[in-house]
């Protein structure tokens, strides 16, 4: 197996190349001798490449850039709701090379263990029979969902699955032969926006994610916050509105983030409200074509996630706020007072807040989950 420094070389060089050997030996405070004997072993198995030379720092030393082959591996990505299984292909960078959903047939864990390695065998990456056509290799299964996940492997908590003491990983393991990894849907984005995202190279920021619930994801120095509390689902409790709706769990509070923002209760109120049943989607066409209730209804939901992205750069102390989720078609219709909110919850002399959307719906859950699978496999690599 690597050493630590050699997995800590290749992580380099696939969340940063193409790259150079000055620049790569800079960043992980490597000298040349050493940098080539970390690299070695990488280059021999196909890892990593040389790229044609390029101008190098200093005249006349051509330098030959290192980098992934991002077409060497492929990894499976599922998001887990409570009745949907959204599964990708990716590429050793997240890419996504292909894609389906397929709707849960049982929520029993051995049942969904077998739905998920029938995602992998239908999207074509699991090695054939003897004797069949060759398959790209898959190198490892990432699953994300939402509830508490410990050291990877045990689903802890889903109230979305009815499930407690889970053990997913392994029973993934035993129904696709492949390695597996588990992870809290919110933390496995953050990690994903963290290596290949929109917050690529970034060290620091917060991600809020809107849906069916309200979540929240933490990068602090360059490393994805993932403790025991994640996945309880505290972010959707935090008071936005004393005068807002009643919490939606029971509890007793108002206007919290879950009653304002979630899609599940911004359609119970319309319907409540219209007398007669919508989706989230007309919702926001309703909202757009300036039909009074749901005017109001998203207004308010764009004011609370205002308030909840200020909240959370003011509270990390950093300004970059990342959206997600299968909720972001409210930024599509509201953007203007999602900013105007958050801005109105900042100090002047505060730096301006920077904001990006991730729009891709379930599509990026997914995509979380197969970079979780990919981090691992950099621990795995020999």
């Amino acid at each position: 197996m690597l050493s630590d420094s050699g997995k800590e070389l290749a992580k380099e060089v696939l969340v940063h190349g193409p790259i150079t050997r000055t620049e790569l030996g800079s960043r992980l405070r490597l000298s040349p001798a050493s940098l080539t004997r970390l690299s070695k072993p990488l280059l021999d198995a196909g890892f990593l490449v040389e790229l044609d030379e390029a101008p190098g720092p200093a005249p006349g030393r051509p330098a030959r850039p290192l980098d992934i082959r991002p077409g060497m591996g492929r990894f499976l990505g599922v998001k887990l709701t409570g009745d949907v299984a959204h599964g990708v292909v990716t590429d050793l960078r997240a890419g996504v090379t292909g894609q389906l959903q397929r709707h849960l047939t049982s929520r029993e864990p051995e049942a969904v263990a077998k739905l998920i390695a029938g995602v992998a065998h239908d999207l074509g990456v699991v090695p054939p029979a003897r004797g069949g056509a060759p398959a790209p290799a898959l190198f490892g299964v990432g699953i994300c969902l939402g509830g508490m996940v410990r050291r990877a492997r045990q689903v802890v908590r889903a109230p979305f699955l009815g499930w407690q003491g889970v053990p997913l990983a392994d029973l993934v393991e035993e129904a696709s032969g492949l390695p597996a990894v588990v992870a809290n849907d919110v933390v496995a984005l953050s990690a994903a926006h963290h290596w290949f995202g929109l917050a690529k190279g970034e060290t620091d920021f917060a991600v809020i994610t809107t849906g069916a619930g309200v979540g929240y994801g933490l990068v602090t120095r360059g490393r994805v916050i993932d403790t025991a509390e994640a996945g309880i689902g505290l972010a959707g409790h935090l008071p936005l509105d004393d005068n807002g709706p009643a919490c939606p769990e029971g509890w007793q509070h108002r206007g919290c983030a879950m009653s304002i923002l979630a899609s599940g209760p911004m359609v119970a109120r319309a319907e409540r409200e219209l007398g007669r049943k919508v989706d989230y989607d007309q919702l926001l066409t309703l909202a757009v074509a300036g039909e009074a209730v749901a005017a109001q209804i998203v207004g308010d939901a764009a004011r609370a996630l205002g308030r909840l992205i200020a909240l959370a750069a003011n509270l990390t102390l950093r300004p970059l706020v990342v959206l997600g989720g299968e909720g972001m078609g409210l930024w599509d219709v509201a953007a203007p007072q999602i900013r105007a909110a958050a801005e109105s919850w900042r100090q002047a002399e505060a730096e301006p807040l920077r904001i990006m959307v991730d729009a891709t719906g379930f599509v990026s859950w997914a995509r979380g989950a197969a970079a979780l699978a990919i981090q691992e496999s950099v621990g795995r690599l020999g």
